[in-house]
C-alpha cells in the first residue's frame, strides 16, 4: 500500500459507496469489521478439544489462520462481510416434505445453484468497483474474496460487523432476516470505519432449536457437536453413517434444516431474488425411489453445478439408502431396494442391507 495520508473523511465516503455497491450486486447487507476475533478464537479452540469437529480434519489443520485474519492473508485490515438470502420461493413447503416420508428432503440451501461460485463472483466484481471507483485508496486496494471456501471464520466476522448474532443453534441470526442467508467476505488493506455489532443476541430463554434437533445435536445452548448432525453425516462424513442416527435422519437426504425451521426469527426472513437459488430437477419434491434409481452418470451430469455434487454418488446412494430405510413400506421401496442389494459399493450395500432389515422387522 502506498503512503498516502489516511483522509478518514473519503474512507467514510468509500465505505457508504461500497455498502450501496454491494446492494447493487445483490447482496442483502454489507458491512465492515476489524480482524480481532480472540473471543472466538477461545471458543473455535474449546470446540475442537472437544472433539466436536468429528472426522472434519480441515478445522484445525490450518492452526489460528482461521481466527486471525492476517495470518491467512497479510496486510489484511478490514473485512468487508456480506450477507445474501437464499431462501427459495418456488420450492415445495419443507414441513410437508418432512412429514412424506415417500420424498426426499434436501436442505434449502442446496436446491438450487452452488452459492459458492455466484458469490464470489458478486464479491470479485465489488473489489473492482472499490479499485476502479475508490479514488486513490481504491487504487491502493489489495483483497482475497472468501465464500466458505478457506479457514475463514465467517459467522464470527459477520456477527462482529453487525449482520447479527450466532445463535444457539450456532447459525448466525438477524432479527430482521432471520437466518435462510449465505456469508462472504472480502479482506482488504484498506483501514476503512468499522461498523457496530449488536449489542446483544436475541435468543433470550428460547430453546426452539434446541428442542427440534432429531440427533440432540445442540449439546448445549452455543454448542453444537457435529458428530451428531445430520447435516454432518449426510455431507461430510464419507463412511457409515453410524446406526444410532439412521433412524432419527427420517427422509432428509442431504443436510437439515430444523433447527432452522422452528427459529421464530425466520418469520422475518424473506425470499431470495436470486432465480439461481430456485429449485433445480425437481430436489424440493421427488421420490426417494426416483433419485435411488439414478445412475452415477445421471447424478454428475444433473448435479453439475450444485453443492450436492462434492459428496460423490456413492454417499448420494448411502444417504437415500438410510431414508428407503426410513420410509413406510411399499413395493416400490422395497424394489429400489433389492435392485441395489448388491452394489459394487460396499458402503451403499452396507447401507442397503440395513435399510432392508428394517423393513423386514
Amino acid at each position: 500500500m502506498s503512503e498516502h495520508p489516511i483522509d478518514t473523511t473519503a474512507l467514510t465516503t468509500l465505505s457508504t459507496q461500497i455498502k450501496s455497491w454491494a446492494k447493487e450486486l445483490g447482496f442483502n447487507h454489507c458491512a465492515v469489521t476489524d480482524t480481532q476475533l480472540d473471543k472466538h478464537e477461545a471458543h473455535l479452540l474449546s470446540w475442537l478439544d472437544a472433539g466436536f469437529h468429528g472426522d472434519m480434519d480441515y478445522m484445525e489443520r490450518h492452526g489460528s489462520k482461521r481466527s486471525r485474519p492476517t495470518e491467512l492473508e497479510p496486510g489484511t485490515v478490514r473485512v468487508i462481510s456480506v450477507r445474501m438470502d437464499y431462501f427459495p420461493s418456488g420450492a415445495a413447503d419443507a414441513d410437508t416434505v418432512l412429514q412424506d416420508n415417500q420424498l426426499g428432503y434436501v436442505s434449502r440451501y442446496a436446491l438450487g445453484r452452488d452459492y459458492h461460485k455466484l458469490m464470489r463472483q458478486r464479491l470479485q466484481k465489488l473489489a473492482t468497483q472499490i479499485s476502479e471507483q475508490g479514488g486513490e485508496h481504491g487504487s491502493d486496494l489489495h483483497y482475497r474474496a472468501f465464500v466458505d471456501s478457506a479457514p475463514v471464520l465467517e459467522k464470527a466476522l459477520a456477527e462482529k460487523a453487525g449482520l447479527g448474532w450466532i445463535g444457539k443453534h450456532s447459525n448466525l441470526l438477524s432479527n430482521t432476516a432471520g437466518s435462510w442467508f449465505f456469508l462472504g467476505e472480502l479482506f482488504i488493506n484498506l483501514p476503512l470505519p468499522v461498523d457496530k455489532p449488536l449489542e446483544q443476541g436475541h435468543c433470550g430463554s428460547c430453546t426452539a432449536c434446541i428442542q427440534a434437533c432429531p440427533t440432540n445435536a445442540i449439546v448445549a445452548p452455543y454448542k453444537v457437536d457435529a458428530r451428531r448432525c445430520i447435516s454432518y453425516h449426510t455431507i461430510e462424513l464419507r463412511t457409515s453413517i453410524p446406526l444410532e442416527f439412521r433412524k432419527a435422519m427420517g427422509n432428509r437426504i442431504y443436510g437439515c434444516d430444523d433447527c432452522q425451521l422452528v427459529c421464530p426469527f425466520n418469520k422475518f426472513s424473506a425470499d431470495t431474488e436470486q432465480t439461481d437459488f430456485e429449485p433445480r430437477h425437481l430436489l424440493d419434491k421427488t421420490k426417494l425411489t426416483e433419485l435411488f434409481a439414478w445412475t452415477e452418470a445421471q447424478f454428475y451430469e444433473r448435479m453439475e453445478g450444485s453443492a450436492i455434487r462434492r459428496i460423490g454418488y456413492e454417499c448420494w446412494l448411502r444417504n437415500i439408502a438410510v431414508a428407503l430405510g426410513n420410509a413406510d413400506t411399499t413395493p416400490a421401496v422395497l424394489g429400489a431396494l433389492n435392485a441395489r442389494a448388491n452394489d459394487p459399493s460396499e458402503l451403499v450395500k452396507e447401507h442397503v442391507t440395513w435399510a432392508l432389515q428394517e423393513h423386514a422387522s
